[in-house]
């Protein structure tokens, strides 16, 4: 029985599809790929913005025409959020939210035994705890991403991600650690620990994340260390100064804006402004002596930006530095406050705006790298292109290409910068 797996959002999403992988392929399951003809195919989906519904159904609309025979499955965030909307979807058979995963080879099968279709999404609880999905291995992958937390407890105006993911849960420390260690038995080098509100880790088990990480670099094996998605009022003063001290750990930090503008942060209800983000930045490039870099999403287009909004908010790109930057158009959600906020503005300047942001953020994003040409630093090898060639990213996520005749995937080498094409750094292995 073959299995195709097409994974949307983000690194929790493409945890658990890994974990899924993992059960399928226990219970005698070929896993076939994303393009494939298979027997099962199951989307794995997202929907914080309604493209990410868009794709799902239009891959279960695709896989129907491959092979019609097929049970199709639409699973995760979408159908947790909006479950009759995604109940009455007749393109797929079995449809399940982001509850109570490692029941889903039940529910296919039955589908694949009577011919019926399966509706089972299971209702977050208040009590509700994290669900563990043990993993060993990611198909395709060079880094491995571990899941650690899951929900979230904000509310702000524009997301509906607490429908779909329920209330922050944390993952056991020593579970997590298991998982480490079996996995860098497998020979995987790079661990991304991963969650919906990440640095909430631990406010329900009396963890943290700080300690996670630390213990995490104890892991034999496992050389590098990176994180999911940061929120800047969540990291204190200590919690920036014991990460700095953590050698595993990659400075690369995606830490959540949304917008640079605090005007349009407000209306978002975030709990910070422009300015406190700026100074959570200071004291990260101070603690890691300047050598970190920074990532994050910005929307654009939310109801009530207006040009002046719009053009501090781009402003901070240049002002912080951002190696990266996700740009999104404001997608109206709903269920959420925001959808029916006045002064909601027209697609089409949502769209220029977002183009607009786009530019910025890769002109600041050259600048960044170009910075960086003639420095030496450590590539962890991933996509080859020929018997010889690799694509690759360093500690600090600069996408590099480079030629390591007799080395393969998964090896971390040390290397010298390039120069950068507006897609990769050309790199020197040393």
């Amino acid at each position: 029985m073959r299995i195709s797996f097409y994974t949307l959002g983000c690194k929790v999403n493409q945890n658990e599809t890994g974990a899924l992988q993992q059960l399928f392929l226990h219970r005698g399951y070929t896993l076939a790929g994303p393009e494939e003809e298979a027997d099962v195919y199951v989307v794995n989906s997202c929907t914080v913005t309604a493209g990410g519904d868009q794709k799902s159904r239009k891959w279960l609309r695709r896989a129907k025409r491959t092979n019609p025979g097929a049970v199709t499955v639409l699973t995760g965030c979408y159908p947790q959020a909006f479950p009759e909307e995604a109940a009455a979807m007749t393109e797929a058979d079995v449809v399940t939210g982001s509850t109570d995963r490692a029941s889903l080879p039940l529910h296919i099968q039955k589908a694949l035994e009577t011919g019926e279709r399966v509706i089972a999404i299971t209702p977050h609880r208040k009590e509700e705890v994290f669900e563990e999905l043990p993993i060993d291995r990611f198909e395709g992958h060079t880094r491995a991403f571990v899941k650690v937390e899951d929900g979230c407890n904000r509310r702000c105006a524009y997301c509906v991600i607490p429908r779909a993911r329920g209330s922050a849960r944390s993952r056991p420390v020593e579970s997590t650690l298991r998982e480490l260690e079996a996995l860098a038995k497998e020979g995987y080098r790079e661990a991304v620990l991963s969650g919906i509100n990440l640095p909430s880790y631990g406010q329900d088990n009396g963890a943290s994340l700080t300690e996670l990480i630390e213990k995490a670099a104890g892991v034999e094996g496992i050389q590098r260390i990176r994180l999911g998605s940061l929120e800047p009022d969540l990291l204190s003063d200590e919690d920036i100064l014991r990460m700095s001290r953590v050698e595993k750990l990659c400075p690369q930090f995606h830490m959540s804006l949304q917008s640079g503008c605090t005007r349009t942060l407000r209306r978002m209800r975030r709990t910070y402004t422009a300015e406190q983000y700026a100074q959570v930045a200071e004291k990260m490039t101070k603690a890691f002596q300047g050598r970190l870099s920074f990532t994050t999403d910005i929307i654009v287009g939310f109801p009530g930006e207006t040009p002046e909004d719009f053009e501090e908010s781009m402003a901070f790109i240049s002002q912080i530095g951002f190696l990266k930057v996700h740009v999104f158009p404001y997608s109206r959600r709903a269920g959420t406050p925001a959808a029916d906020f006045p002064d909601q503005i027209p697609e089409e300047v949502k769209a220029a705006r977002a183009h607009q942001m786009q530019a910025e953020a890769d002109r600041v994003r050259a600048e960044q790298i170009r910075r960086m040409e003639g420095m030496e630093e450590e590539v962890l090898l991933e996509t080859p292109l020929s018997a010889s060639l690799f694509t690759g990213y360093t500690r600090l996520y600069v996408p590099v290409v480079l030629s390591a005749p007799g080395h393969v995937s998964g090896e971390i080498l040390r290397v010298r910068l390039g120069s950068y094409d507006g897609s990769r750094c050309a790199a020197e292995l040393l």
